[in-house]
C-alpha cells in the first residue's frame, strides 16, 4: 500500500484509489466536499458546510465517535493538530485506521497544506484553491496597522494568543494581534488589563458574539462582528473571506461603534 506524507512529518498509508473519507474538521470537511463530492462517508456534528451534506455523523471535533468511524470504513480520516486530540487519533490507528493530520497556522501554510491534504485523497488540486490563493495574492497592502484583541470565549474570557492561523490571516490584512507574544495559543484574559489596542474583533464562533454581547467589554475600541467562518476556517471559504473582511474590519472605524456580520451561525473550524 502507497504512503504520503503528513503535516506532522508522519507516514500514512492509503489505499491507491481513496473511496471512502471521514473528516473530523469542518475545514476539511468542506474542502473534501467542494472537491469531489461522494468521497465523504462521515463529518462531524459541526460540519456545517456544504449545508446539504448528507453523511454519517460521528459527534465532534474533541469527543469523536470512534467505533462508529471505524464502522465506516474509510480508507482515510482527515484530522487537525489543533482540533482533534491525538488519543481519539491514536484509537483510531491502533484499530488500522489511516489517520492524515495537517497542521495549518499561516495563510501559505494553509494553501499548501490543503493542496498535500487533497492530493493524500487522491484529489486534483481544486479551482477554488486557485482562485482563493489568487485574491489573497491580489489584496493590496495595507494602510496603517490597526492593533486588535480576538476573544474567542468569555466565562472565562479567551483570546487568539500566538502562532494560529487567525492571528496570521489578520496580520495579511493589515491587523496586528496584541497576544502574539502570549505563551499560549488561545489565553484566558482579562478585558480591563490588554495591551494597548484600537480595535476589538469579534467572531461568531466558538462564542457566539452578537452586538448586544461582547462590544460592551471594551467600551473604548471599536469593535468588528465577523463570521468565524470567515475568519477562522482554512477551506474554500478562504475565498469568500478574501473579499468580505476587509471592508468589515475597515469599516470598525468609530470609536465604541460596532460593525460587521449578522450571521451567528455556530461553527467549528
Amino acid at each position: 500500500m502507497p504512503s504520503v506524507t503528513d503535516d506532522e512529518e508522519r507516514d500514512v498509508s492509503v489505499p491507491a484509489t481513496v473511496r471512502r473519507v471521514v473528516s473530523i474538521v469542518p475545514s476539511l470537511t468542506e474542502a473534501v466536499a467542494a472537491s469531489a463530492p461522494g468521497l465523504l462517508v462521515g463529518a462531524t456534528d459541526w460540519c456545517t458546510h456544504p449545508s446539504d451534506l448528507g453523511v454519517t455523523r460521528v459527534r465532534g471535533t474533541k469527543n469523536p465517535d470512534v467505533p462508529r468511524i471505524v464502522g465506516l470504513a474509510p480508507d482515510l480520516v482527515l484530522a487537525n493538530q489543533e482540533e482533534n486530540r491525538r488519543p481519539d487519533l491514536d484509537e483510531l490507528r491502533a484499530a488500522g485506521i489511516p489517520v492524515y493530520v495537517t497542521d495549518i497556522r499561516t495563510l501559505d501554510g494553509a494553501f499548501d497544506s490543503l493542496t498535500r491534504m487533497l492530493a493524500a485523497c487522491g484529489i486534483d488540486r481544486p479551482g477554488w484553491l486557485d482562485e482563493a490563493q489568487r485574491r489573497w495574492a491580489a489584496l493590496p497592502a495595507t494602510g496603517p496597522r490597526r492593533r486588535a484583541v480576538i476573544p474567542i470565549w468569555r466565562r472565562p474570557w479567551m483570546a487568539v494568543g500566538r502562532d494560529t492561523f487567525t492571528g496570521a490571516l489578520l496580520e495579511r490584512l493589515g491587523v496586528h494581534n496584541v497576544l502574539a507574544d502570549s505563551p499560549e495559543r488561545y489565553p484566558r484574559i482579562d478585558p480591563a488589563t490588554l495591551p494597548p489596542h484600537d480595535l476589538a474583533v469579534l467572531p461568531d464562533e466558538p462564542y457566539q458574539f452578537t452586538a448586544d454581547d461582547g462590544p460592551e467589554a471594551f467600551p473604548d475600541v471599536p469593535s468588528a462582528l465577523v463570521s468565524g467562518r470567515l475568519l477562522t476556517w482554512y477551506g474554500p471559504s478562504l475565498v469568500d473571506a478574501a473579499a468580505e473582511l476587509p471592508p468589515l474590519l475597515a469599516g470598525a472605524g468609530c470609536r465604541g461603534r460596532s460593525t460587521g456580520s449578522r450571521r451567528h451561525v455556530r461553527d467549528h473550524r
